[in-house]
C-alpha cells in the first residue's frame, strides 16, 4: 500500500489529530474556546478535491445509487450544499481530476482490478437479495464526475480540472490563490505542506441544510506521535513507497527494518512467496529510520544504505528514490510571501472585479505561524527564473534536501523550544492542543512553524513514474495491530528482491492477510502465490504519431478542459492519443450483453475521426492525387489507445482502436466545427453528433417527433436498439426509459423515493 496507507494510519492510530469542525462557525470567525465572534472580511475559501469525495457530492452513501444513478436526488443535494455555503459565508472551489497521469497508471490498473471485483459483488448481491448493496461497495455511476461538475456550474460553484498531474496542480492552485484550507482525503496531501487540511470523507450536510461539518487533520499532532519532524516528510514519503518508487522495490528494506526477531518476520518468505509487511508496521519502522538519519541532504548515502541488499536495478531505484524525494519536497515547499492582496475573481453578479484584501488566517481563527525556523526543503529552480515558481506546465528537477546551516545543531533545529507559544498550531474550532515542552528533547519533535499559512506553487515531473511496474495485490482494508516492540533498524541481511522478472517485482501486502487483536500475529490467512501471477502491472504499446492539430483548436481545448467545460477524454485524445475507461457495474456472467466499453466503442471511433478531421484530410489527399493523375494513396490508420477492464479484458495492456470517418458525408474539420459561428456551422455540429450516434435522419431534427431536450436520450436508446447481434433493450425497458423522461410525476426525488420496484424485475436488468 505504501504511502497511500498513511491516510488510513492517521484515522486509526492518531485520534488526537482528527478534530471535528463546523465550517459555518469557522466562516463566522468563531474563536478557539468559544469566545466572542468577529466576522471576517472575506468568506472562508476552501478548495475541494472532487476525486476524493465524489460519494459525498453525490449526496452521501445514497442507498439507491446502484439502481442507475439518482440524478434528481444528486441535484437536490448539490443545490442544498451550494445554498448552505452561500448562506454560511463559505466559498467552495471544486477541483476535478482531468489528468491522464501515465506516471500513476500502475495505481489505476490495480484500482480497476479491485473495482471490477466489487462490481461483481454488487451484481451478485442485487440478484440474490434484491436489496441495495452495502455502502462500502460504493462505485461511482458512469460519468458521475462529469454530471457533478456540470451541476456545480449550474449552481454557481466554481470548478476547475487538472491537466497533467492532479495532486501537484491541486496543491499549487490552493497556494497560489490563497485558499484557507483543502478538503480532500489522500496521503499525498497529508504529507505536503498544506496549511489546513480537512477530511473529504467526513464532509456532511445536515438534513435541514444549516450545518456543514467535517474533520480537520492536525498534521503537527501526527508528526508528534511519529516523533518525526515534518521537514523529513519528503524522505519519509519516498521510503514508504509511492507512484515513483513502488513499495515492492522497497520490500527488502522494509523487512530489514523489522529484523529477524520481529513477530512478523516469519511471513517474509514462505515457499518462495514474497510479501510486504503490514502498512502500519512499515510506517512506524520507516519513521524510526528517517528520524535517525544524520544528514538528510546526502541522498546518495541514504540510497546506498536503503538499497544495499538490492539484487537488481539498483541504479534505477536510486534514481527513482531521488525523484520521489524531489517530488514530495516540491509539494512541501513553503511560500515566502502572502498571496496577492487582490485576486481578480467574478463577483456573485457574474462581473469580474477586485475582491477585498486577503485576510490573514487570524481573522478566521486560523493561526498564522511564524517563519523564524526555516524548514528543511529544497530550493527547486524554475525555468521561469523565480525560485519555487515553475511556469505551467510543471517541471521538476532532482533536488537534494538542504538543511538549515545557521550554526544550530540538529536538536536545536528540530525541537519545540525555539517556537514562541503563540506561533504554535492550534485546532480551528473550539479545541486547543497545547504542546508539551517537556518532550522537546528528541531531535525530531515537530516544528510547527513548518506549517505556514501559504506556500508557493509546486512543480511536477510527469515522466513515467516507475521504470518497473509491479503487481501489488490490494484487497479489503484489514490491518495488523502491532503490539510488539519497536522495529530493529540494524538487523539487515535477507535480500528482498527475490522474485524479479524483467525488472519488476511482485508482492502481496501482509496487511491484507490478518488482523491481530491482542496478540502479535492474529489469524493468518493463506498467502497468495505470487509466482503464478503476472509479473508486469501494465505494458504500454508504441503507436504511430498523431496527426497535427490546429493551434487554435488546442488552445480552445486546453481552456475548456481547465475550466471544467469539456469532458476530459477530448483533451486526452487530442494531446496524448489515449484514454482510460473506468469499470462500470455490469454482469460479467451474462453472455448475451456486450461490455459497455465495447458497446459504445463505435461511437468513440467516429468521435476520434471528428477530432482529428479525418474525413476532410483524406478527401484533400485524394483530390490532390486526382489532380496529379495518381492513384489515391493507402492511408495509414489513426490509432488511439484505450485502457479498460471488462469481461475477458485485463487493464494491464491498452487496446488499439482505429479512428473512423463517416461514409455518408464529409465532416468539416474540427476548427470549423468548434469555432464556426454561421448557422450552417451549427447545423454541421448537430449532424456530426447525430452521425456519431448512428441517428443521422431528418426525423431526429423534427421537434414534433423528438423534443429537443430529449434528443440525447433518444439517440442513446436508438443506438442501443440498432445494435447488431444481441438484443440490448427489451420492449418494457424501452418503455420505462421513455416514461421516466416524459412523466412529470417522476421529476421529484421524493416521489421517486416512494416507488416500489419488484426485486425480480430489478435483478433481471443485470
Amino acid at each position: 500500500m505504501g504511502v497511500q496507507g498513511f491516510q488510513d494510519y492517521i484515522e486509526k492510530h492518531c485520534p488526537s489529530a482528527v478534530v471535528p469542525v463546523e465550517l459555518q462557525k469557522l466562516a463566522r470567525g468563531s474563536l478557539v474556546g468559544g469566545g466572542r465572534q468577529r466576522p471576517p472580511q472575506t468568506p472562508l475559501r476552501l478548495l475541494v478535491d472532487a476525486d476524493n469525495c465524489l460519494h459525498r457530492l453525490y449526496g452521501g452513501f445514497y442507498t439507491d445509487w446502484v439502481s442507475g444513478g439518482q440524478w434528481n436526488h444528486m441535484l437536490g443535494y448539490l443545490a442544498a450544499l451550494a445554498k448552505a455555503c452561500f448562506g454560511g459565508n463559505i466559498e467552495l472551489f471544486v477541483f476535478f481530476n482531468g489528468a491522464l497521469e501515465k506516471a500513476r497508471l500502475h495505481e489505476w490498473v490495480k484500482r480497476q482490478g479491485n473495482e471490477r471485483q466489487t462490481a461483481q459483488q454488487i451484481v451478485s448481491h442485487v440478484q440474490n437479495k434484491g436489496t441495495p448493496p452495502p455502502k462500502v461497495w460504493f462505485l461511482p455511476p458512469v460519468c458521475m464526475a462529469h454530471c457533478i461538475r456540470l451541476a456545480l456550474i449550474r449552481f454557481h460553484v466554481k470548478v476547475a480540472q487538472s491537466i497533467e498531474d492532479h495532486h501537484q496542480e491541486v496543491i499549487g492552485f490552493c497556494r497560489e490563490n490563497g485558499f484557507h484550507g483543502l478538503v480532500a482525503y489522500d496521503s499525498d496531501y497529508a504529507l505536503c505542506n498544506i496549511p489546513y487540511y480537512f477530511s473529504a470523507h467526513a464532509l456532511k450536510l445536515s438534513r435541514n441544510g444549516k450545518s456543514l461539518t467535517t474533520s480537520q487533520y492536525l498534521m503537527h499532532e501526527v508528526a508528534k506521535q511519529l516523533d518525526l519532524n515534518p521537514n523529513r516528510f519528503p524522505i519519509f514519503a519516498a521510503l514508504l513507497g509511492n507512484h515513483i518508487l513502488p513499495d515492492e522495490d522497497l520490500a527488502s528494506f522494509h523487512w530489514s527494518l523489522l529484523g529477524p526477531e520481529h513477530p512478523l518476520a516469519s511471513l517474509k518468505v514462505r515457499a518462495h512467496q514474497l510479501v510486504l509487511p503490514p502498512c502500519d508496521v512499515v510506517i512506524k519502522a520507516v519513521a524510526d529510520y528517517v528520524r535517525n538519519i544524520h544528514d538528510t541532504s546526502d541522498l546518495d548515502a541514504i540510497a546506498k544504505d536503503v538499497f544495499q541488499h538490492s539484487q537488481s536495478r539498483t541504479d534505477d531505484k536510486v534514481i527513482r528514490f531521488k525523484r520521489a524525494v524531489g517530488y514530495y519536497s516540491a509539494t512541501s515547499k513553503p511560500m515566502p510571501f502572502h498571496p496577492p492582496h487582490y485576486l481578480p475573481r467574478p463577483n456573485p453578479f457574474g462581473m469580474p472585479g477586485m475582491v477585498p484584501p486577503y485576510v490573514p488566517p487570524q481573522m478566521l481563527n486560523i493561526p498564522q505561524t511564524s517563519l523564524q525556523a526555516k524548514p528543511a526543503v529544497p530550493q527547486v529552480p524554475s525555468p521561469g527564473g523565480t525560485p519555487g515558481q515553475a511556469p505551467y506546465p510543471y517541471s521538476l528537477p532532482e533536488p537534494a534536501l538542504a538543511l538549515d546551516s545557521s550554526g544550530k545543531n540538529l536538536t536545536e533545529q528540530n525541537s519545540y523550544s525555539n517556537i514562541p507559544h503563540e506561533g504554535k498550531h492550534t485546532p480551528l474550532y473550539e479545541r486547543s492542543s497545547p504542546i508539551n515542552l517537556a518532550q522537546s528533547g528528541s531531535p525530531n519533535h515537530v516544528d510547527s512553524a513548518y506549517f505556514p499559512g501559504s506556500s508557493t506553487s509546486s512543480s511536477s515531473d510527469n515522466d513515467e513514474g516507475s521504470g518497473g511496474a509491479t503487481n501489488h495485490i490490494s484487497g479489503n482494508k484489514i490491518g495488523w495491530e502491532k503490539t510488539g516492540s519497536h522495529a530493529e533498524p540494524l538487523a539487515r541481511g535477507d535480500p528482498g528482491d527475490q522474485v524479479k522478472v524483467e525488472g519488476s517485482s511482485t508482492a502481496s501486502s501482509g496487511s491484507q492477510l490478518a488482523e491481530g487483536k491482542g496478540s502479535h500475529m492474529g489469524t493468518v490467512q493463506p498467502i497468495p502465490c505470487l509466482l503464478s501471477m503476472p509479473t508486469r502491472n501494465h505494458m504500454d504499446i508504441t503507436t504511430p504519431p498523431l496527426p497535427p492539430v490546429a493551434p487554435e483548436v488546442l488552445r480552445v481545448a486546453e481552456h475548456r478542459h481547465k475550466k471544467g467545460l469539456m469532458y476530459p477524454y477530448i483533451f486526452h485524445v487530442l494531446t496524448k492519443g489515449e484514454i482510460k475507461i473506468a469499470v462500470s457495474i455490469e454482469d460479467e456472467a451474462n453472455k448475451d450483453l456486450p461490455p459497455a466499453a465495447l458497446l459504445y466503442r463505435p461511437v468513440r471511433q467516429y468521435v476520434y475521426g471528428v477530432l482529428f478531421s479525418l474525413a476532410e484530410s483524406r478527401k484533400k489527399t485524394e483530390r490532390l492525387a486526382f489532380r496529379k493523375n495518381r492513384l489515391p494513396p493507402e492511408f495509414s490508420p489513426l490509432i488511439i489507445k484505450e485502457w479498460a477492464a471488462y469481461k475477458g479484458k485485463s487493464p494491464q495492456t491498452p487496446e488499439l482502436v482505429e479512428a473512423l470517418a463517416f461514409r455518408e458525408w464529409t465532416c468539416p474539420n474540427l476548427k470549423r466545427l468548434w469555432l464556426g459561428k454561421a448557422v450552417e456551422d451549427k447545423n454541421r455540429r448537430m449532424r456530426a453528433f447525430l452521425a456519431c450516434m448512428r441517428s443521422d435522419t431528418p426525423a431526429m431534427l423534427n421537434p414534433a417527433n423528438v423534443p429537443t431536450h430529449l434528443m440525447v436520450l433518444c439517440c442513446v436508446l436508438r443506438y442501443m436498439v440498432q445494435w447488431p447481434g444481441a438484443r440490448i433493450l427489451r420492449r418494457q425497458e424501452l418503455d420505462a426509459f421513455l416514461a421516466q423522461a416524459l412523466s412529470p410525476k417522476l421529476y421529484e426525488p421524493d416521489q421517486l423515493q416512494e416507488l416500489k420496484i419488484i426485486p425480480s424485475v430489478l435483478a433481471s436488468q443485470f
